[in-house]
């Protein structure tokens, strides 16, 4: 399974190369690149005038050095969008990526399993969303505890959350 190296904010926009400010808000946003996701940072300007193509994003801030980091809240809605941008997704990376998601999103109550069947080399979970009128289905690419776990932090580190 491939790594994805996900780097902490380096403290410019990804546009400009301006440095932000401590206090600043700025955009973080997942990127696809050849290697994966990557995660870029933003400013406020930048992003209102240029409109970059993302996955997903959020709003953050920059922080002293001397403040301890704080995890963001990432809330449900926001990991439902990506979750549904990922459906059409084909890469092995990215089924197991969003089949990650879709444990935890069930951890969340907002997936329900209803059933599955097999569709050729692999089994396909028929999901419900909670709370709407639509059904889902998700790829089970069989994957071991420790790749769970581990693509589990990873999108930690992404999303900058406690998965």
């Amino acid at each position: 399974m491939a790594e994805w190296e996900i780097q902490k904010t380096v403290g410019q926009c990804s546009g400009t190369g301006k440095k932000f400010e401590v206090g600043q808000e700025y955009y973080s946003a997942l990127v696809l690149s050849e290697n994966g996701f990557e995660r870029l940072d933003f400013s406020l300007e930048y992003w209102q005038e240029n409109k970059p193509q993302v996955y997903c994003f959020w709003k953050t801030k920059m922080l002293s050095p001397d403040q301890k980091k704080k995890k963001l809240f990432i809330d449900d809605d926001m990991l439902m969008a990506f979750f549904d941008r990922l459906e059409q997704e084909t890469e092995d990376e990215k089924i197991n990526f969003r089949f990650v998601l879709t444990l935890i999103l069930m951890r969340k109550r907002k997936l329900k399993y209803e059933s599955s069947r097999n569709d050729g080399d692999h089994e396909v979970w028929n999901m419900k969303v909670t709370g709407q009128d639509r059904q889902v289905e998700v790829v089970n690419p069989e994957l071991t505890e420790d790749q769970i776990a581990e693509l589990s932090e990873q999108m930690g580190e992404i999303l900058q959350v406690d998965l």
